[in-house]
């Protein structure tokens, strides 16, 4: 017989795959955020991972989204229904089809969670992948959605974070409608709409370039120098409370719109200075999906780590959904989960205290005595204890540097004892007698532990 040729693996940028000890640690980071969306009562929901192309574009698709189209290898012509789907680039598209499609069984306001893999076919990079987990809520109305919810989604994002293993992290927020009625009262956009959405874009510019570069492009885009001193006056306004308002006041820039954004904004910060103090900053300058969100947005960053952007983000949109008799409006926020692991994991920011969930490893005296052992492990298991068996009858020394490899914490000697079994500490040696159907295992070692660690 012919030995198997050997197959040259070629490994696939922009598509994660985790070491168990790595896996362990996104599981715990989507237990938490799971949890805690539930705990503000937001169900699930799982959308198809297909929509058409043409809605892919229609709705939020900018081009340099790169969207992965599908189709079948066996595919014997066109016209075929399934000849113009793509992998969804985001959740907030499939979320305002499934809305429109379901508004008649849905109770509003409705509002959901959502987990789920997303495909964007950009170059692939650090904290940037062709395939990655977003985690979104959303509340969803019909004609009208209350503005208190624009309060409530870096709430629920602040306590997630306040439960996760990482770095400080602020909310930062504003409101699109004060750049733009700032806009307005400066005479921007008075006779061409577009050039409120033109000076947004080069206003987003100003981490990247800095404010004499953002001037100048303002300058040549057609705002005069004063126009752009104000524009950029506004953008560098950033307070943890309310204090915005009279900074923005003392611009000397007034317009109904404007008044609209801080109003709105105020309500907002003060919200959040009440539940999570210090989550939650106003910050003038985040613009955000220029597309479509029309009140609040959100970006959030880790404290000290600023240049690695954003990790979570939303905002209001008024105008995302519509059946053409109603429109439904909606705020919702989005962690991007793979971003923010890769980067965390990059840095050497966070771990796990061992490599699997086994918190016993059971030892096997010889072959004949596995049966004793695997009762042993069903009996530990039976009362919640994750544990393993030995896979094979070395020597003991042997078996415990498997477990202290794995970072399992207890071996289990069945039979060691005069009495009966006994179970072993190795990492502090302690060794004891004990019964599978009363030994209680340590709270902490029961499972997993995730932890933040210095880089």
């Amino acid at each position: 017989m012919s030995n198997p040729r050997p197959t040259k693996v070629t490994p696939l940028s922009g598509f994660p795959e985790y070491l168990p000890e790595q896996r362990i640690i996104e599981q715990h980071f989507l237990d938490v955020i799971r949890s805690t969306f539930e705990l503000h009562g937001f169900p699930s929901i799982e959308t198809r991972s297909v929509e058409p192309v043409e809605r892919l574009l229609g709705k939020g698709g900018d081009a340099d989204k790169e969207i992965y189209g599908i189709h079948r290898l066996a595919d014997e012509g066109e016209g075929r229904p399934d000849a113009e789907l793509g992998l969804h680039f985001d959740l907030t598209v499939p979320f305002a089809r499934y809305v429109v499609e379901n508004a008649g069984r849905l109770n509003f306001p409705f509002r959901r969670h959502q987990i789920q893999k997303v495909w964007r076919g950009e170059r692939p990079q650090e904290g940037r992948y062709r395939e990655f987990t977003q985690c979104d809520i959303d509340v969803v109305d019909v004609g009208e959605l209350a503005p208190h919810f624009e309060a409530e989604m870096p709430l629920v994002m602040a306590e997630i974070f306040a439960r996760l293993p990482i770095p400080e992290m602020v909310i930062q927020v504003n409101n699109r409608k004060i750049p733009e009625g700032f806009y307005r009262g400066l005479g921007i956009g008075a006779e061409d709409e577009t050039e409120i959405q033109e000076t947004l874009r080069i206003i987003d510019k100003l981490d990247k370039i800095g404010p004499d570069e953002v001037a100048a492009l303002l300058v040549g885009a057609g705002r005069t120098p004063e126009q752009a001193q104000a524009c950029l006056d506004l953008a560098t306004i950033r307070t943890q409370d309310t204090s915005f308002v009279e900074r923005v006041r003392d611009l000397g820039v007034a317009h109904p719109v404007l008044d609209e954004g801080l109003s709105a904004l105020a309500a907002v910060i003060e919200t959040g200075a009440a539940a999570a103090p210090g989550a939650m900053v106003a910050d003038l300058r985040i613009a955000r999906g220029l597309d479509y969100y029309t009140g609040t947005v959100y970006e959030t960053q880790l404290v000290g780590y600023e240049s690695w952007g954003s990790f979570c983000s939303g905002g209001r949109y008024d105008e995302l959904a519509s059946d053409g008799r109603n429109t439904y409006p909606g705020v919702g926020i989005s962690i991007g989960l793979s971003r923010l692991l890769g980067l965390l994991l990059g840095k050497g920011l966070v771990g796990a205290s061992r490599k699997t969930p086994s918190a016993v490893l059971v030892a096997v005296t010889d072959e004949g005595s596995r049966p004793a052992s695997v009762a042993v492990a069903t009996a530990l298991r039976s009362r919640g204890i994750p544990c393993e068996v030995s896979p094979a009858a070395a020597k003991f020394g042997k078996q415990i540097r498997f477990a202290e490899r794995r970072g399992i914490p207890f071996v289990w000697f069945p039979g060691a004892g005069e009495a009966g079994d006994q179970v072993k500490d190795i990492r502090s040696g302690d060794q004891v007698d004990a019964e599978a159907s009363t030994w209680a295992c340590p709270e902490d070692d029961l499972h997993p532990q995730v932890v933040r660690l210095e880089e």
